[in-house]
């Protein structure tokens, strides 16, 4: 499936929503012409959604699984409170150091806190109460990233998880795939849960935004 939402109800989503700040659309514009998987970035629907969602909820702690080359982490940190911290995660350093020196830039980067390597070793070492996670790393990972910080997310804290349609492979009759089988099997998981809700929105390749009850 090679289209999930009209090309042309995506462009007006794009023209109807505020625009990216200088720094976010400038990391935004280097991914896009610089990076062999820039089909991975957020992008400017989708990061406002994550920035409108934290300034709504004023964070004190964001967690962020998969940097990627930190457009997103910038996205959020915009509603951390004053005092606020954002932990993100990149298992990859080269994508790392793109997205460090993106944080560099930025007038919130001593609220970003970049750790790299694998993130279910760096989970175990974060003693945090979690107001938003937002996971966007490798798709096997996903139910067993959501367990190890469901219970560190607060109650009434969000976890957003992207790519969960997943490019449309889990919309056909027989998924194939161990990444589309992956998400499926993440997305039944959580709606079997009955510590969480969920509403799954097809934004971009789809977010599953999670309550925790």
């Amino acid at each position: 499936m090679d289209e999930l939402v009209s090309i042309l109800a995506e462009d007006y989503a794009k023209k109807m929503t505020s625009p990216e700040v200088e720094l976010i659309n400038a990391v935004g514009q280097a991914t896009i012409d610089t990076h062999p998987h820039a089909h991975m970035l957020s992008g400017h629907v989708q990061g406002k959604f994550l920035e409108i969602i934290s300034t709504l909820l004023q964070p004190k702690r964001i967690l962020e699984i998969g940097t990627f080359t930190g457009y997103s982490a910038l996205c959020l940190a915009k509603g951390l409170q004053p005092d606020g911290l954002l932990h993100t995660i990149e298992l990859r350093e080269e994508d790392a150091a793109n997205a460090k020196k993106s944080f560099e830039r930025s007038d919130v980067k001593e609220k970003i806190i970049l750790h790299v390597g694998d993130a279910k070793m760096i989970l175990s070492t974060l003693k945090e109460d979690w107001d938003i996670v937002f996971i966007d790393a490798d798709k096997t990972g996903y139910i067993e990233y959501y367990e190890l910080i469901l219970p560190m997310v607060k109650p009434n804290g969000l976890i957003i998880a992207d790519n969960v349609l997943f490019h449309g492979e889990v919309l056909n009759p027989t998924i194939t795939g161990k990444n589309a089988k992956a998400i499926h099997s993440f997305n039944e998981h959580v709606k079997n849960d009955n510590r969480v809700e969920q509403v799954l929105l097809t934004v971009r390749d789809g977010l599953l935004v999670i309550r925790k009850r």
